[in-house]
């Protein structure tokens, strides 16, 4: 089948989404593009000290500007505004890699709860990109439809090894009728809203599993690190305007050529 990019979201899809909380998309980069992107990460990875896990690639584009290529790129923006409008927020990224045999299991949570009080309103949709193909053998994301529209989910401690976090959502609140494993070809992607309970099984299989999170959100959330200590979380403008009333304090947004190829 030959690669082909999908920037048209079509109002049944966003309704789908609001509705469901996720949605499984086609591929908004060519194949070059993600070919870029893969060699990066490798690099990343292989630069990794050894006792760090290749699924804690947190926050990479802080260090490597390279990644506003992907995450500020316009026909990602243009999908992104679909969902939260004309002004637009990078809010994080994160490299999440299953290696073959050992990669980690990430339990069922929910994004917000982790986030907490850091943006207000809590209006986070997280571009899920497949690096590599993501398959239900080789760890690929799980969500339950619906659960977007709960809140105050019971979270116990995990007792054992192999997980990426170290705590989940209690067994009881989860309703398995309502899983869906959201399977990708590699360039393809899903969406997930900030309350989407969702997780992932663990890496057995003979092939990594790689994932670039791409978080954002309307320009009119407003962003609890809010100074210019180093170290702070940093947020950018990546289409629009400000609409917090200069209340964000927004991090430029590198200067990157595009590729046209």
């Amino acid at each position: 089948m030959s690669w082909k990019t999908e920037t048209t979201v079509t109002d049944e899809q966003v309704r789908f989404y609001r509705d469901r909380g996720y949605l499984t998309f086609g591929r908004v980069f060519t194949e070059t593009e993600l070919a870029d992107l893969g060699d990066y990460v490798d690099g990343l990875i292989a630069a990794l000290p050894p006792e760090r896990r290749p699924e804690s690639l947190d926050v990479p584009h802080f260090e490597h500007p390279f990644l506003f290529r992907y995450l500020a790129h316009p026909r990602v923006l243009d999908v992104i505004e679909r969902f939260v409008g004309p002004d637009i927020m990078l809010w994080s990224s994160h490299f999440i890699s299953k290696r073959e045999d050992d990669g980690l299991a990430v339990p069922w949570h929910q994004d917000g709860v982790y986030w907490g009080d850091r943006l207000d309103p809590m209006e986070v949709i997280t571009m899920w990109l497949a690096v590599d193909e993501s398959r239900v053998d080789n760890g690929c994301m799980r969500v339950v439809a619906g659960s977007h529209r709960r809140r105050g989910l019971r979270y116990e401690a995990i007792q054992k090894e192999g997980y990426l976090f170290g705590r989940e959502v209690e067994a009881g609140e989860i309703d398995e009728a309502d899983i869906v494993d959201l399977e990708l070809a590699a360039g393809e992607c899903h969406f997930h809203d900030a309350f989407t309970l969702h997780a992932s099984n663990a890496n057995r299989s003979a092939r990594r599993r790689c994932g670039y999170t791409m978080r954002y959100c309307p320009a009119h959330v407003r962003h609890a690190d809010n100074d210019d200590r180093p170290g702070r979380h940093q947020i950018y403008l990546v289409r629009g305007r400000d609409r917090t009333g200069g209340h964000n304090l927004y991090t430029p947004v590198p200067a990157i050529e595009q590729r046209t190829a």
